[in-house]
């Protein structure tokens, strides 16, 4: 290479290092990279929490008041903790969300899922929020005709049916691996609440739920009953997309906010508190008379709801409470009519007639409207209708000793699942001797109440079906 070309070479590379620098020199922006956007970004940039849910009375679905249910609710706070609005698509089975969970485009996929450890294989699952138990449940006449299962061995003279791709399927599987005969088929077609109906209506001997999932569908369908639990404890998870670390992250810091101010409980409390009280006999008798009573009086109900703002079928379900929906009704205190009012009651209502099944509703309505308006003011939400139902009950005295007591006790006053602990004990010296109002068979408003909501989703849940 003679000199001159040396040094063109020299300088051409001389330049393409002084262009290179500079260019990049002049790209840098100090203490500033290029970061990737993640899934958490996205949904705050958006203001759109993209979500799967289950068409189901545990994950989702429309009632009188709009969208509810167990998960909605759940995922409704976390979207108002992220500032987001809900984009809900519906699936009919636990088979068709997961596969929905496949889509790119969504966030979390909420369809009562059980985190197994085949699932954890294939899907990337957020915090636990719910525990539950796989159950076998089965038709309760199968009693009477000495079939009724008791464990694994006796499922091999039933048939039992179970969804495509659930946990039941999984466990299904592994009992059979371990040489148990088990007469079981998987449909593709049927979400769990759809077999549970099929059992009830004997259309199959048995089916596997989770036990929230059968607590909250016995009252609909009472024929059904548990048989065995067929699981240990297992977790409720939501599904999230792949590599969103930040979103999981900011959801495991909310859900344990979440729980250390009783959220959780409150709203445990709100769907799952009444099923202690489920009793078959009750239940089939109410069924019965909803046909042959309810008719009667239904357009008081309605009536009064419409006047007053309040649910005609939590109208109809205290009055059910009441007296049975008998519009004669009378105690051995001297309470009378549908709604059982008292003399004076009343006579402050404007009530000439107990026995007159419209007075007796619309003021019976009225009451209840009045107790509402002195429940305290930082009584919120669901609470409010709860607390005035107890002081229908008990008097508004002894909610408001209740009150006092739960304060002392280090609970919150002003919501129902901790009033409902503090109760009971206005019947026990030690704690009411130091209160206003003295003793009172507390027990009892809870119970009352309890009972008023279990027929009054029974009597929506109709309403619903037979439009």
């Amino acid at each position: 290479m003679n000199k001159l070309t040396f040094v063109l070479v020299t300088l051409f590379f001389a330049g393409s290092f002084f262009v290179f620098g500079w260019i990049s020199h002049s790209n840098y922006i100090p203490n500033k990279r290029i970061v990737k956007e993640t899934t958490l970004d996205k949904i705050i940039k958006s203001k759109t929490l993209n979500v799967v849910m289950l068409n189901s009375p545990t994950v989702y679905y429309i009632g009188p008041k709009g969208p509810q249910g167990f998960e909605y609710d759940l995922l409704k706070n976390y979207a108002d903790h992220l500032g987001a609005e809900l984009n809900i698509t519906t699936v009919g089975t636990v088979k068709e969300a997961l596969e929905f969970s496949r889509n790119p485009n969504i966030h979390i996929t909420s369809a009562s899922i059980t985190k197994t450890q085949e699932r954890e294989k294939l899907y990337n699952f957020g915090p636990s929020y719910f525990e539950v138990q796989q159950q076998v449940v089965c038709n309760r006449s199968m009693r009477s005709q000495s079939r009724f299962p008791r464990d694994v061995e006796d499922l091999e003279n039933v048939s039992l049916m179970v969804g495509e791709e659930t946990s039941y399927s999984e466990t299904i599987q592994m009992l059979k691996s371990e040489g148990f005969e088990i007469n079981a088929s998987i449909s593709p077609n049927f979400s769990t609440e759809e077999l549970l109906e099929y059992v009830a209506k004997k259309e199959i001997d048995c089916t596997i739920a989770d036990s929230n999932i059968y607590s909250l569908n016995i009252r609909y369908n009472p024929e059904m009953a548990l048989a065995f639990t067929i699981s240990g404890r297992e977790q409720l998870a939501w599904i999230l997309p792949d590599d969103s670390q930040k979103l999981e992250a900011d959801m495991y810091a909310w859900l344990n906010d979440f729980n250390q101010k009783g959220k959780m409980r409150e709203l445990e409390d709100n769907y799952y508190s009444y099923i202690m009280f489920f009793d078959y006999y009750s239940t089939k008798m109410f069924y019965k008379r909803i046909k042959t009573r309810l008719p009667k009086y239904k357009k008081y109900f309605q009536e009064a709801g419409t006047k007053f703002s309040i649910p005609w079928t939590l109208i109809a379900s205290i009055s059910y409470q009441e007296s049975h929906w008998n519009a004669k009704a009378k105690s051995f205190t001297g309470v009378r009519g549908l709604m059982m009012l008292t003399k004076s009651t009343a006579k402050m209502l404007g009530v000439k007639n107990r026995l007159d099944p419209k007075q007796s509703i619309i003021g019976g309505t009225r009451h209840i409207k009045q107790m509402l308006k002195f429940v305290p003011k930082k009584v919120e939400g669901e609470n409010r209708l709860k607390f005035a139902l107890a002081a229908y009950n008990i008097g508004l005295g002894h909610v408001r000793d209740a009150q006092k007591l739960a304060t002392k006790m280090g609970l919150n006053k002003n919501v129902w699942s901790d009033l409902k602990k503090v109760l009971p004990l206005l019947s026990q010296k030690k704690y009411y001797k130091n209160l206003k109002y003295g003793y009172a068979r507390g027990a009892e408003p809870v119970k009352y109440v309890e009972a008023i909501y279990n027929y009054r989703d029974i009597l929506e849940k109709l309403t619903k079906t037979t439009k």
